[in-house]
């Protein structure tokens, strides 16, 4: 298959699958979507055996562990398009198949570009505008706040234009000029055995361009430092340690690139009578012999503070763990997972004579049964 195919074909989409897929999953869609346009079972369907041949080669990259790593390492360097200096604005956009032919710019087509990924040397060329840094930052709320969702200010620091300069570098009256070691692309190529890879440039650090009189505010980096203030939805049914990825509300791009994202770290606090078990509220509820013996009607308490009647049936056994519908934690779709109420049969310290004496009553009225005969039975039986 050409290089061409590496970056314009996206073997994930073909399969159906995500790009984190693990090989049960792409070998799992691969068997379905290969039955299904399986020539045999569509002859004289063209459209059919089409995809069935682009299924197959997708699967063919996805499955091999090398070539996958390849892969993903072309679309990553070179799968969203080329922009190089010198149209409006500064840059302009290739037309992809120009840039494997060479027809589009004369220079020489992607082999220039690519083709050492593959065994030849390369000459990278870079892109003007640059994706922001991405920003991550912690937030702590407390248990009932992660159980009902919340929306929290996050004071954010981070890199954007320098104001006096304007991002340029340069001191104002003053212009950089673009740098004759990557010719303006920010990238250069390094050969290690033949295998080529872009870097950026040391000389321009990836700008693409030299500043000569650098602006005295950001000391030529074309850099400054923001504060706002955003006001972050933490989801219901966050669990602890969860990390939340707020697209595009990262640092801002440089030359009108994107910007970077946010990942927020939330840590919730403990309950002092709950916890959680995925989208279900946990909670231990101390109760009486008598109550597991003859059974009763109890109160559990829920997070709202409202408690609910729980009945207990006649011999309810130490540690049985009932369910209570909807008293739980959000999930994503707005409903409630359910409240979980284990039972724990408290034993009484100190008795007093009344109560000694029903006991030595109900033990000697229960004399009669060896609760422990099973036990000794299937014990001498390994004896």
């Amino acid at each position: 298959m050409s290089t061409k195919d590496w970056i314009e074909k996206d073997y994930y989409k073909i399969l159906g699958v995500p790009k984190d897929a693990d090989a049960a999953t792409v070998k799992k869609a691969y068997r379905t979507l290969a039955r299904e346009l399986h020539p045999d079972r569509n002859k004289d369907d063209k459209t059919a055996e089409d995809r069935f041949k682009d299924v197959s080669e997708a699967y063919s990259v996805l499955s091999d562990p090398e070539k996958r790593k390849q892969y993903d390492e072309a679309r990553t360097l070179f799968g969203s398009g080329m922009r190089v200096p010198g149209g409006s604005g500064g840059s302009f956009n290739f037309d992809l198949g120009d840039i494997f032919t060479g027809t589009g710019s004369g220079q020489g087509g992607l082999g220039d570009v690519f083709g050492g990924l593959f065994g030849q040397r390369t000459r990278s060329r870079g892109t003007g505008a640059r994706r922001g840094a991405d920003v991550e930052t912690n937030v702590s709320i407390e248990f009932e706040e992660a159980v009902d969702g919340k929306t929290v200010p996050l004071r954010m620091t981070s890199s954007s234009a320098c104001t006096s300069c304007a991002g340029t570098g340069a001191r104002a009256g003053t212009v950089p000029r673009v740098c004759p070691t990557c010719t303006g692309t920010g990238y250069t190529s390094t050969d290690s055995g033949g295998f080529g890879m872009a870097e950026p440039c040391r000389d321009c650090m990836g700008r693409g361009l030299v500043v000569d009189d650098p602006c005295p505010v950001c000391s030529g980096s074309g850099r400054g430092t923001t504060s706002k203030v955003m006001n972050v939805r933490i989801p219901a049914g966050v669990v602890d340690g969860q990390r939340i990825r707020l697209r595009g509300k990262g640092a801002p791009g440089e030359r009108g690139g994107p910007a970077g994202d946010l990942y927020v770290t939330v840590k919730v606090g403990e309950h002092p009578v709950f916890g959680r078990k995925a989208e279900h509220l946990t909670v231990t509820v101390p109760v009486t012999f008598p109550e597991v013996t003859l059974g009763a009607d109890i109160k559990v308490p829920t997070l709202n503070g409202v408690p609910v009647t729980l009945k207990l049936p006649p011999g309810t056994p130490n540690g049985r763990t009932f369910r209570v519908r909807g008293r739980g934690a959000t999930r994503r779709d707005g409903t409630r997972g359910d409240l979980l109420v284990t039972v724990e049969v408290v034993v009484p310290q100190r008795v007093e004579q009344p109560a000694k004496e029903a006991l030595e009553a109900f033990q000697s009225a229960t004399s009669g049964d060896d609760i422990r005969a099973e036990l000794m039975r299937e014990a001498s039986k390994r004896g």
